[in-house]
């Protein structure tokens, strides 16, 4: 498995598009190839969807499984719920059932088709059914060449998740401080959060918090948690994670009172103290938080700003987190399964995603500017989550996790001030390298 051409993107989609256009439909050979797709599309079949990270059956057809029956009658959509009945993907695999779309996100989609062997290359079904790359975010493509490697495409983003700043217009109000704006740097929003951590009868509030995991792992700063090709820690090695450390914990921390509050509750501020306590200002996090706490949201008059940009950096946010589609090389119908991908992938549906809250894959304007218009939160700033472009996507490894939790852990002791952080850097890596290497022994 070879992930490290990190060029490979600049050749492949340009290669595809050139394709693209021998197959235009016009002549002999193309009319051919149109009418053997119209026969394709045409035909019954039945396609078969899994993934492993224990997404409901009722939201995969909400968003995915009705749209796919309404557009192709002729389709036999069906779903394999995770877990349920023991289904995981080592049982699938041992009783050899069959599943044409494997759907994962980054990296764990790699750790587990790659070790599988059910990984097919999709790049030639991407040239016949004539599906544009340059349509979708460059970012998630970027990763996709990337990680499949030797100009392979394994797989194919089809919405996206990125972080965005929420904001409790409340508790602005009431210290009488401006609301964010997209166009804000972390510094300025730093500069807000000062002005919102205080403690007012008996009661702590805060200016500014996150979910360390989320904002480790989609940082924007695009640092990866291990060198891939050499199974090798980044936490010690790449200066990055200072610069990462000083802005979501040290400037936090230097904020009169902060610290204090910070080790009251033994780390930084929680989602659930944004949005059931409210004694959190601003919080960044995930955009999908609309629509899985939906009614948690009602209790809090909120709104939400682009996640601020580095100096550095300028109109950069986070990393994506996108949702990744690939064809098994177990799918009995390849065509029918690309067909589709491909209505997944075009401005009906994609517009029909963004209506319900969801970043769209797609970045036109009229897809965009759909967004959010048929959520009971219609009034929000939802253009905040496509106002910058998707840091690049670093690649993940398959012991993503582990390496997130042990770098969570040593930031946060050494923000409670449990230790200095050159020591923390090195414990880190210490734990890091050994948990790899258990990983590595399984």
């Amino acid at each position: 498995m070879n992930r490290k051409a990190a060029f490979i993107s600049t050749l492949v989609i340009p290669a595809l598009l050139v394709a693209c256009g021998k197959h235009s439909g016009t002549g002999k050979d193309g009319n051919t190839a149109e009418n053997a797709l119209m026969e394709a599309e045409a035909a019954p079949a039945e396609i078969v969807f899994y993934t492993s990270n224990g997404d409901s059956e009722e939201n995969f057809n909400r968003l995915y499984g009705e749209p796919l029956r309404k557009k192709f009658p002729q389709y036999t959509i069906k779903y394999i719920l995770s877990g349920a009945g023991g289904q995981t993907l080592d049982t699938l695999l041992a009783s050899k059932t069959r599943f044409d779309v494997f759907m994962q996100g980054p990296g764990f989609f790699e750790s587990q088709a790659f070790p599988a062997g059910i990984q097919f290359d999709m790049s030639g079904l991407i040239r016949t059914h004539k599906i544009d790359l340059n349509r979708l975010d460059k970012a998630s493509v970027d990763y996709v060449t990337q990680s499949s490697g030797n100009g392979k495409l394994y797989f194919l983003p089809v919405q996206l998740e990125g972080m965005v700043l929420y904001y409790n217009k409340s508790l602005f109000d009431k210290f009488g401080v401006s609301y964010p704006v997209d166009s804000m740097t972390w510094d300025q929003m730093l500069e807000k959060a000062k002005l919102l951590t205080r403690k007012e009868n008996g009661v702590q509030y805060f200016g500014f918090g996150t979910n360390s995991s989320t904002i480790q792992g989609m940082n924007p700063l695009s640092i990866p948690m291990a060198d891939i090709a050499t199974d090798t820690p980044t936490i010690n090695r790449d200066e990055r994670w200072r610069t990462f450390y000083d802005y979501f914990y040290d400037r936090p921390n230097k904020i009169p009172g902060y610290l204090d509050g910070a080790k009251a509750i033994n780390g930084i501020p929680t989602r659930e103290m944004f949005v059931n306590d409210q004694t959190v200002a601003m919080f960044a996090y995930q955009s999908g938080l609309i629509n899985v706490w939906e009614e948690q949201l009602k209790g809090l008059d909120w709104d939400m700003a682009a996640l601020p940009e580095f100096p550095n950096q300028r109109g950069v946010g986070s990393m994506a987190n996108p949702k990744l589609f690939g064809i098994t090389s177990m799918a009995e119908n390849k065509d029918a399964a690309m067909i589709a991908i491909r209505y997944l992938l075009s401005d009906e549906h994609q517009q029909f995603l963004a209506r319900k809250g969801y970043t769209p894959i797609l970045t036109s304007d009229a897809v965009t500017r759909q967004l959010g218009q048929d959520s009971i939160y219609k009034d929000r700033n939802w253009q905040s989550l496509v106002y910058r472009e998707f840091a690049p996507l670093a690649l993940r490894p398959a012991y993503y996790s582990q390496l997130n939790a042990i770098y969570q852990k040593h930031f946060k002791a050494a923000s409670l001030g449990q230790t200095d952080l050159n020591t923390a850097l090195r414990a880190a890596e210490e734990e890091a390298v050994k948990a790899i290497a258990e990983f590595k022994r399984k």
